[in-house]
């Protein structure tokens, strides 16, 4: 076997791609582009997008401090919130959203914005908007309803809605830029995250199933370690990559699954929230399972070290 670096292409959003990327960044043979989502709604991210007209920053910024030189000093600044102080309209908003939205206006180019926060946290890796034009999330329901915004389809989810159908609006396009890095990488890791609000629409903007049809390498599927909510009560890993398939017109390779909730304290914390562990369910023949015990702490989290570990493993015994 030859050593050789790879480039990885890590795709979500929330606070689930930042956890793969401040893993993955320690390993010196990988080389990662965190493509992320850019249709949040709510929050410090949509008052920033609807005031300023800016695109949200939040998820941008979470997974450049994943990827930054000095994570924690990088959390600790930009993630303050500004003091509440009457008639003050920045009041409530991190630090490190206002910084990316004001470098974004000042260079009048998202991305050149987003490379001057990268240089400026000295981040080990690439962050890339999957597009630099605005759309709002779509769902449709079982019920027969529907609901926009990335917050609104969340709630839906949580009360009970089952997403039957999932659109953005107005349509946009990949980012060329993003497109063409696409093309170059070796392997392309999706998740964990929410998959309708963090996952899918990743993959929902014009140009994402061209180039991923054609994408060569292996795509691997981190697998969230709980449901999210009463909509999704009958989901599983499997339901997770068929939807993904579909949307990129290609196989998922390879699934990575936490086996071994924690104990019953933490699993009936998160059971009156409507979230159990997600199951497995039924997979295609051509889908292989990395199967372990990621959940360690009371957190529903994946743990750094086992994630990164896995995903090595995954990748030197495709790739090496």
């Amino acid at each position: 076997m030859r050593m050789r670096e790879l480039a990885v292409g890590c795709f979500g959003g929330g606070t689930g791609l930042p956890n793969v990327l401040g893993g993955l960044k320690t390993n010196p043979w990988v080389h990662v582009h965190a493509v992320v989502t850019m249709f949040d709604s709510g929050g410090s991210s949509g008052q920033l997008r609807d005031e300023l007209g800016v695109l949200p920053p939040g998820d941008i910024l979470k997974c450049a401090l994943a990827l930054a030189r000095s994570e924690k000093d990088a959390r600790h600044l930009l993630l303050s919130r500004l003091p509440s102080l009457e008639h003050a309209r920045l009041a409530g908003h991190t630090g490190g959203n206002l910084l990316l939205s004001m470098m974004a206006q000042h260079s009048g180019d998202f991305l050149a914005g987003v490379d001057g926060l990268r240089s400026l946290l000295g981040c080990r890796g690439h962050v890339w908007p999957v597009t630099d034009q605005q759309a709002t999330i779509c769902a449709e329901y079982a019920t027969g309803g529907s609901s926009r915004g990335e917050v609104e389809v969340d709630a839906e989810q949580a009360r009970g809605g089952s997403v039957t159908r999932l659109w953005l609006e107005p349509p946009v396009r990949m980012h060329p830029r993003v497109a063409a890095m696409i093309q170059q990488l070796d392997a392309v890791v999706i998740g964990p995250g929410s998959f309708y609000t963090s996952l899918l629409p990743i993959f929902l903007v014009d140009g994402a199933r061209e180039v991923f049809q054609t994408f060569k390498g292996p795509v691997v599927y981190v697998a969230n370690l709980l449901t999210e909510g009463r909509g999704m009560e009958e989901f599983s890993a499997a339901k997770a990559i068929r939807g993904l398939e579909e949307a990129i017109g290609r196989q998922v390779d390879v699934v990575i699954f936490n086996c071994d909730p924690p104990d019953g304290k933490v699993l009936a914390r998160y059971a009156r929230e409507q979230k159990v562990p997600l199951a497995l369910g039924e997979l295609s023949s051509g889908t292989d399972v990395v199967e372990g015990r990621f959940w360690l702490g009371a957190i529903a989290r994946h743990d750094r070290g086992r994630l990164r570990a896995a995903l090595w493993a995954v990748l030197a015994g495709r790739l090496l």
